[in-house]
């Protein structure tokens, strides 16, 4: 199965449970969309959230927006029917909560492979938990494996300081660089934890850009009025564009196509910086495709 390679600057969390916020989907910019059945949805109202999910997709069979649907914990009462609403939705992947082993991962691949209605869902996994940091390593080298289906790691950094009694988001610095070091690792995208102050946007702007300089690929987002903002921060700079295209020209010319390092305005430019350039340049196009 292949990765899709997609931009996901914005991710907006939805929940399933709130039709008239999932009917504006539609109309909104984020390059993605959690429709949420585990966190902000009551208990009393997962079934309807998850009749609302199906009613959506039913008549909603396509969207620019990536679409993603987060389920309760297969271990939860909730989790076993999420899942089967959530593969019968066709979303482009499922996240799963609180992911803190390779088998939480390889379980619901497994049960994806059985049916023929999941081929080309995806997941993704929240790691929002101390265990699910110390093992962050072993869970992302499954990005390796194609039949794990895993391509994207979400932060869940109000878990993660709830957990731990951490206040504040500096003291949590390091932890989220464990966990980004290792999703790169693993080839996987990462996305940083939702701001919870919608109101204060020069804060969550100031935050985007802490998180665009430590290598986070976007945010998750809990309030329309974050996505614009998201989406700019996120955007490659211009600088980078342009270095990037200068990488990519300058190993197409014959003499250095099959060169490992070449030298560029000075500087040493291996075949990995190649591929970094490529990437880059890949998700603008497909920021433009949007």
């Amino acid at each position: 199965m292949i990765r899709p390679l997609r931009p996901r600057r914005s991710v907006l969390y939805v929940p399933a449970s709130n039709t008239r916020a999932m009917a504006k989907t539609a109309s909104l910019n984020a390059d993605a969309i959690i429709f949420d059945l585990e966190d902000a949805v009551a208990p009393d109202v997962k079934e309807d959230a998850r009749e609302a999910l199906r009613n959506y997709f039913h008549a909603h069979q396509h969207c620019t927006a990536e679409r993603i649907i987060r389920i309760n914990c297969l271990s939860s009462e909730w989790g076993a029917e999420d899942l089967l609403a959530a593969r019968a939705c066709r979303p482009e992947a499922i996240l799963l909560p609180k992911v803190e082993t390779p088998q939480d991962i390889t379980g619901v691949a497994e049960i994806l492979e059985e049916t023929d209605a999941s081929e080309g869902i995806r997941l993704w996994a929240m790691i929002e938990t101390p265990r699910g940091i110390l093992n962050a390593d072993e869970i992302a080298e499954l990005g390796l494996r194609s039949t794990a289906r895993l391509d994207c790691f979400v932060v869940g950094s109000n878990d993660i300081s709830k957990e731990t009694g951490t206040k504040g988001r500096a003291l949590l610095a390091t932890w989220l660089m464990q966990v980004l070091l290792c999703a790169k690792a693993g080839k996987l995208d990462i996305i940083d934890g939702v701001y919870n102050n919608f109101a204060d946007l020069d804060g969550f702007a100031a935050e985007c850009d802490e998180a665009a300089q430590m290598g986070f690929d976007g945010k998750t987002l809990i309030h329309p009025s974050q996505i614009e903002i998201a989406n700019t921060v996120f955007l490659p700079d211009p600088e980078s564009v342009a270095e990037a295209r200068f990488i990519v020209q300058a190993f197409s010319d014959r003499e250095n196509l099959n060169k490992g390092v070449i030298s560029l305005n000075g500087k040493m430019v291996e075949r990995l910086h190649l591929e970094a350039a490529k990437k880059l340049l890949a998700k603008l196009d497909a920021i433009g495709e949007k």
